[in-house]
């Protein structure tokens, strides 16, 4: 029963902060992508460099990781509910 609820705890929190962050709840993606854009620029102040800062990340590619995360969580559910049964 401990594997069931272990199941149950882990994918609940994954999907719903993938869900959170897949539907953009209250500009979350963006909010992402603004923090690694932030930090890229300490970095490269850091280094002594302070050109322009590279996007690696877009809020899109956020929001389909959340999404990749939500899903993972669903199943992760449902192994859990299967578990107990």
């Amino acid at each position: 029963m401990s594997t069931a609820l272990v199941l149950l705890t882990l994918g609940l929190a994954c999907a719903v902060a993938g869900g959170w962050v897949a539907l953009n709840v209250r500009g979350s993606a963006a909010s992402l992508e603004r923090w690694a854009d932030g930090n890229a620029q300490l970095r490269m102040h850091a280094r002594g460099d302070l050109g322009p800062v590279e996007r690696r990340l877009s809020a899109r590619l956020y929001r389909a990781l959340g999404t990749l995360i939500a899903l993972c969580g669903c199943v992760c559910v449902l192994g859990g509910l299967l578990e107990l049964a």
